[in-house]
C-alpha cells in the first residue's frame, strides 16, 4: 500500500481532529498530562496548515497521521536545564503533534513519518532538528532516539499540571 506525506489542507481537518483525538486519548491512558487541557484544538492546526508548517501522513487514500514541523526559534526552547543545545547557530526545525490514527498504530508508520518530515526540510537546507516530550511518552522518546535525536535537558511548556518535556535534538 502506497504511503507518503504531504502538506495538510484544510479539507484533511477532521481526520486531523480525529487522530489528534486518538492520541489524547492514549496519553490520557499512559497518565501523561500531555494535551489533557484541550490543546491541541483546531485553530493551532489551522494556523500549522495557513503557515505552511502542517503535514499529513497518507496510507493509501487515507490520513494515517499529522504533524508539524515548524521552522524558527521556538521560545519554549531558549532555556533548557540540566544539558544543553548543541554550539552552533544554525537555524532549525521543530517537530511537534507527531501522532497516528490508532488504526496505524504498532506498523512502524511513526518512524516512516518522522523520516520523511526530517527528509522534507533537510531539502529546504534545515540541519538541526528539536523535539520534545512529556516523561511518560515511551514510545515519542523511542521514536525521537531511534530516528538519530539525542536527549539534550529539559525544556518548560505551557502546561499547569506538569511542564517539563524531555528535549532532543538532531544535527546533520
Amino acid at each position: 500500500m502506497q504511503k507518503y506525506t504531504r502538506l495538510a489542507t484544510k479539507d484533511d481537518l477532521a481526520e486531523i481532529m480525529a487522530i489528534i483525538g486518538d492520541a489524547k486519548v492514549f496519553l490520557k491512558k499512559s497518565g501523561s498530562t500531555q494535551w489533557q487541557n484541550g490543546y491541541p484544538n483546531e485553530e493551532s492546526i489551522l494556523d500549522d496548515i495557513k503557515n505552511g508548517d502542517g503535514y499529513v501522513l497518507v496510507v493509501g487514500d487515507k490520513v494515517a497521521g499529522y504533524t508539524a514541523a515548524i521552522t524558527g526559534v521556538d521560545p519554549h526552547y531558549l532555556k533548557i536545564e540540566g544539558g544543553g543545545w548543541s554550539d552552533n547557530d544554525d537555524p532549525y526545525t521543530t517537530i511537534h503533534r507527531i501522532c497516528l490514527s490508532s488504526n496505524y498504530q504498532g506498523q512502524g508508520l511513526s518512524r516512516i513519518f518522522m523520516s520523511d518530515i526530517i527528509s522534507l526540510e533537510y531539502a529546504t537546507g534545515i540541519r538541526n532538528f528539536r523535539v520534545d516530550t512529556h516523561r511518560l511518552n515511551k514510545p515519542m522518546q523511542k521514536l525521537a532516539t531511534g530516528n538519530g535525536f539525542e536527549y539534550r535537558g529539559i525544556i518548560q511548556v505551557d502546561d499547569e499540571v506538569d511542564p517539563d518535556r524531555l528535549a532532543y535534538e538532531l544535527n546533520m
